[in-house]
């Protein structure tokens, strides 16, 4: 038998470990799992909106078409908007678990709509939802501890370590038990990892770079637990000192950089945004048509031919300062964004010094589910409300009428608007 096949063997007499290796097996299958019924779930809840927007709108056009009203069309009409889960999603569900995925949008004032679904920029490293990069981050280092802080100490609790050290070749000897102990962990969490990844179709070179973060991380704890074996303290002590590391680097740390981060780096709420911008909304109502009309028209003069307001109330006027109550806000929602980008920016250098915070950060970026792509997806949001409001103003401002096939003609999110 070669020495590789001795120590396997060794290794399986040892109930506690395998026991603690397929625990770690277990826990990676259910959060693999956990996550791709997640991501099954949303891409679902998208599948369906084509029926349901269908049904919506022969509802309201069969309504509509009476009385040919672009206004009332525009006023009742809700488009949906949707950010698809990327292939990899199901690892680090990130931001999906709290941001809207999903959002019906009306050619009215967007900030009142966008920010009611609040973004936030995520905890450090804090636990979330329990899925792939909750197992890698918070729970694989505790295996890691269990499987190497007695390498040595429980040999020379045994009175063998002398007898080791003496053998040929006896650095080859812990070198191959750390290999090994090292290879199981990362098979416990990599080979479950890439059947997932596979059947989501997820790139081989995303893959790749996922399970070089797994092995990465690893190494990052069985480093520590051998400068801890080096101290020459017992299994128990060393078992502490490892568990007081993890709770420091892991939670301790990450939480109070978080406190700090957010108090040195203050973001208002966006509800705060959608609360300003319902205010001018509602202010309008007192101020005189006239001039709400001259301040949507500086800003919008492709309009400014249109004809001017009758006594009877028209949806133009109502239509201008909604977006008169969005531009109002336009600093502020810029300002909040540039914070939120900031705080994120500070919680990613700090992954550099923490590497439970850079792994999260990390596969989160990987997964598409960080505070960039939820950023991102709210730019499309408002680049289609841009196509909405042209496409309603033709009507409204030129006063054509709307008819039932109109709303054929009214944009799609996701459809290219030059296309």
């Amino acid at each position: 038998m070669t020495l590789l096949g001795h120590e396997l063997r060794l290794l399986v007499r040892q109930r506690l470990m395998m026991f603690a290796l397929a625990l770690l097996t277990c826990l990676t299958i259910a959060a693999l799992a956990a996550g791709m019924a997640e991501v099954a779930r949303q891409r679902a809840a998208i599948a369906a909106i084509p029926a349901a927007q269908a049904e919506d709108i022969e509802a309201i056009a069969a309504w509509i078409d009476e009385k040919k009203d672009a206004g009332s069309a525009a006023y009742y009409s809700f488009h949906p908007t949707w950010n698809a889960p990327a292939p990899l999603a199901f690892a680090a569900l990130g931001m999906r678990d709290v941001s809207p995925y999903i959002l019906r949008v009306r050619a009215l004032g967007l900030e009142a709509q966008i920010w009611d679904g609040d973004t936030f920029n995520p905890e450090l490293a804090l636990p979330g939802r329990f899925d792939f990069a909750f197992v890698l981050v918070f729970l694989a280092p505790l295996f890691v501890i269990a499987l190497f802080h007695d390498l040595r100490s429980g040999e020379r609790e045994a009175g063998r370590e002398r007898m080791l050290d003496a053998l040929p070749g006896a650095r080859n000897l812990w070198r191959r038990r750390t290999g090994i102990r090292l290879a199981l962990l990362c098979a416990a969490l990599a080979l479950p990892f890439m059947v997932a990844a596979i059947v989501e179709g997820v790139a081989s070179g995303t893959i790749l770079i996922v399970l070089l973060v797994v092995v990465s991380y690893l190494l990052f704890w069985v480093a520590i637990a051998a400068l801890v074996g080096r101290l020459r303290l017992s299994s128990v002590a060393n078992a502490a000192t490892l568990a007081a590391t993890w709770m420091v680097l892991v939670l301790i740390v990450p939480t109070l950089a978080n406190v700090v981060v957010n108090a040195a780096l203050p973001v208002t709420q966006g509800a705060e945004i959608a609360m300003a911008q319902r205010e001018a909304v509602n202010r309008a109502w007192d101020v005189p048509r006239e001039e709400t009309m001259r301040r949507f028209y500086a800003q919008h003069p492709e309009w400014a031919d249109s004809a001017p307001l009758g006594a009877a109330f028209h949806y133009k006027w109502y239509f201008a300062f909604h977006q008169n109550g969005d531009e109002s806000v336009a600093g502020r929602v810029h300002a909040y964004r540039a914070a939120l980008v900031k705080r994120d920016a500070v919680g990613r250098a700090l992954g550099w010094l923490l590497p439970s915070v850079g792994v999260q950060a990390l596969l989160t970026r990987l997964a598409r589910t960080d505070l960039s792509a939820q950023l991102a997806y709210q730019d499309s949001i408002r680049a289609f409300h841009r196509q909405l409001r042209t496409f309603y103003y033709g009507y409204l401002f030129r006063d054509r009428p709307f008819a039932r096939a109109d709303f054929a003609r009214a944009p799609r999110f996701g459809d290219d608007p030059h296309g």
